[in-house]
């Protein structure tokens, strides 16, 4: 069901308010370019300092931009507090968006049994499709492979799985071990993840970059990986530099330099610094996005 390139997207700020009129124009710019999916209120939405009006807003305007376009909207829903992770995802599903993407809940770090239990009590209640999302750098918690596969076998709506751990052994056991759909969710890593059977990805560089990732998904689902190939090596620094500090804060300063954002980040996440700064720009200059003595 989920498959292709998805961009996790940003939520643009004006004076620390949401700007719902530029995220609007990046969801169009998204659809203009291909993009097979958008992934409103993820890590790199900033979700932990949005509000819960301003999280529902954001899936709202989401949906509403997207709706005709065959564009899927796979809203970010998850949370440390399954409570809280429950309304999120049955607002989700009120308002028309196709998907849940649902992290480990953080912080608190739950047993595999207690990670179970709390995707199993979501899905139970909320007939939508879930991409469970590992990416311990931010939780503190990888699920296991194991409890991806009961979990999996249990609730026929959990689908996928978001592999931002880091290891293509990941992402191939759980290829090997369970039914669900794997995308990547580490942009260096999205050709070999594609190599070993992943579907997709679900990028952060997308958000600069969406017709060139589309394409070498397109190829490499078409086993034309020397295409593939030369794309991600071309746009491998770029992968890079975006995450040379803490995401998001890479992939707006580049939408910045390029007029796309304001680049305004919300506290406790402020600007790049001057050095990474200057570095991100040069990135774009190399990669051919920005000329030589702009911004």
């Amino acid at each position: 069901m989920f498959r292709g390139s998805m961009t996790a997207l940003t939520t643009p700020f004006k004076n620390n308010r949401f700007d719902e009129a530029t995220l609007e124009k990046q969801i169009a710019f998204q659809i203009k370019n291909g993009t097979d999916g958008v992934v409103p209120v993820g890590t790199t939405g900033e979700s932990p300092t949005l509000t819960h009006e301003e999280h529902r807003r954001v899936f709202e305007v989401a949906v509403s931009v997207c709706r005709g376009t065959g564009v899927k909207v796979i809203a970010g829903t998850g949370s440390n507090a399954t409570e809280e992770a429950l309304e999120l995802t049955e607002f989700a599903k009120k308002i028309g968006c196709d998907g849940a993407l649902m992290v480990n809940p953080y912080y608190n770090k739950p047993t595999q049994e207690g990670l179970f239990r709390h995707f199993k009590y979501i899905a139970d209640r909320v007939n939508i499709p879930i991409i469970l999302y590992n990416i311990p750098g931010r939780t503190g918690i990888t699920m296991t492979v194991a409890t991806a596969a009961r979990l999996a076998r249990e609730c026929p709506t959990i689908v996928a799985m978001k592999e931002a751990t880091g290891s293509l052994d990941q992402a191939s056991e759980t290829l090997v071990h369970t039914k669900l759909t794997v995308l990547s969710g580490d942009d260096s890593l999205t050709l070999p993840m594609l190599a070993v059977g992943a579907s997709g990805v679900i990028s952060v560089a997308t958000n600069i970059v969406p017709a060139e990732i589309k394409e070498m998904v397109t190829a490499a689902a078409r086993n034309d990986f020397a295409t593939a190939r030369s794309i991600h090596l071309r746009l491998f620094e770029l992968f890079k530099a975006l995450f040379i500090e803490t995401n998001p804060i890479g992939v707006k300063t580049a939408m910045q330099l390029l007029g796309r954002d304001t680049g305004e980040l919300r506290l406790p996440l402020c600007e790049a610094s001057s050095t990474n700064r200057l570095a991100i720009r040069q990135t774009l200059i190399n990669v051919g996005l920005l000329p030589d003595g702009q911004a």
